[in-house]
């Protein structure tokens, strides 16, 4: 039975059906709907053909060559069917919910799968993406400077079952120029969306959400502008953290990173960290005095970060002195604060409570 269903009700149904993207490898790596599994009716080759024969020739011969290309291969779906979905329930989309879906979904539906066919396909799918973003949300923002250890405090909170959206997870980067430790891949900028609004749609939007302070960039993605938008006039809480701390804390977490990887980015930030400071730095790294380095390139960071502040009212700003260096601790500190905090006036409204 083939069941035609938004992606809204699909995402909303109780039970998990695997999901499955037919449309080509390079498409889903592209993008895709978390969670799902590719199972291409064309090889990326191949939609160039059918693609080809549509334009030059007409949709009958598309059609017949897709069939042709697809002649050895409908045993190899089922099969493959039945092992992300043993029970026989399935949903199934392409592009734009058009022919790749259909005939996949008419293949499965004839073998016995129960077949949740999704409407506009992955078109459909990222305009619902979108429209995450401009719903309304009750934000809390964790700022202070660099080495503050936001991320630990973000995810203590997450373990207080406090709600809490990991940017910097979810873009595979940690905001500066060595956010990359010279190891994460960041996913494209279409897949940050996507991941960033299956972690939305999983939230209490009456309750607070507590997100790590962020440029607009992190690294080479972009935050959606207008959830952006609502980060930057939302309460920031902003953790006072003495620098010998901060220092140490980055000392540990940078400091045994290939130093090779350190110069060159420190040799990217060279234009704001000024021709002394720079050469200065890169000579602490090779001569392995970290906390030299991590000091030096500190004086930028911590500026550019007051820099910011000055661009938020101040009734956006609660300052918390912040002494443990252990982040659980800090995170009961902030839930002991903030309780006592009220909703301020400038709030939007969501779901009857005012949004940050």
């Amino acid at each position: 039975m083939i069941k035609p269903i938004t992606i809204s009700d699909f995402l909303g149904l109780n039970l998990a059906v695997p999901l499955a993207d037919v449309r080509t490898p390079a498409e889903f790596e592209q993008g895709h709907i978390p969670g799902a599994f590719n199972l291409p009716l064309f090889s990326n080759e191949e939609r160039v053909q059918v693609g080809t024969t549509y334009k030059q020739v007409g949709r009958e011969e598309a059609i017949l060559l897709g069939f042709d290309l697809t002649g050895s291969k409908w045993s190899g779906f089922i099969k493959r069917a039945l092992v992300m979905a043993p029970d026989k329930k399935i949903g199934v989309h392409c592009w734009r919910g058009g022919m790749r879906s259909g005939a996949m979904a008419w293949a499965l539906d004839l073998y016995g799968f129960e077949v949740y066919l999704i409407e506009g396909g992955y078109k459909q799918y990222r305009r619902w993406v979108l429209n995450q973003f401009e719903a309304p949300y009750w934000l809390w923002i964790l700022g202070g400077m660099t080495g503050s250890g936001k991320t630990r405090i973000l995810h203590q909170l997450n373990v207080l079952d406090e709600q809490v959206i990991d940017l910097e997870d979810l873009a595979q980067h940690q905001g500066s120029s060595y956010g990359s430790m010279n190891k994460l891949v960041q996913p494209t900028q279409e897949q940050f969306e996507n991941n960033l609004a299956d972690q939305l749609k999983n939230l209490d939007k009456t309750r607070k959400i507590w997100v790590e302070d962020e440029s607009l960039m992190i690294g080479k993605l972009v935050i959606p502008i207008s959830f952006w938008h609502q980060m930057r006039d939302a309460l920031l809480i902003d953790l006072q953290v003495d620098l010998e701390q901060r220092i140490s804390a980055l000392v540990e977490e940078y400091g045994k990173l290939d130093k090779d990887f350190l110069i060159a980015c420190t040799e990217r930030i060279h234009k704001r960290l000024g021709p002394l400071q720079t050469k200065q730095a890169i000579a602490a790294i090779r001569e392995n005095r970290m906390s030299d380095f991590i000091r030096q390139v500190l004086v930028y960071y911590d500026k550019t970060y007051r820099t910011a502040l000055t661009k938020r009212k101040p009734d956006q700003l609660v300052s918390v002195v912040i002494t443990s260096d252990n982040p659980a601790e800090t995170a009961r500190q902030l839930l002991t604060v903030t309780s006592t905090l009220s909703l301020p006036e400038q709030a939007v409204q969501a779901d009857g409570y005012n949004n940050i």
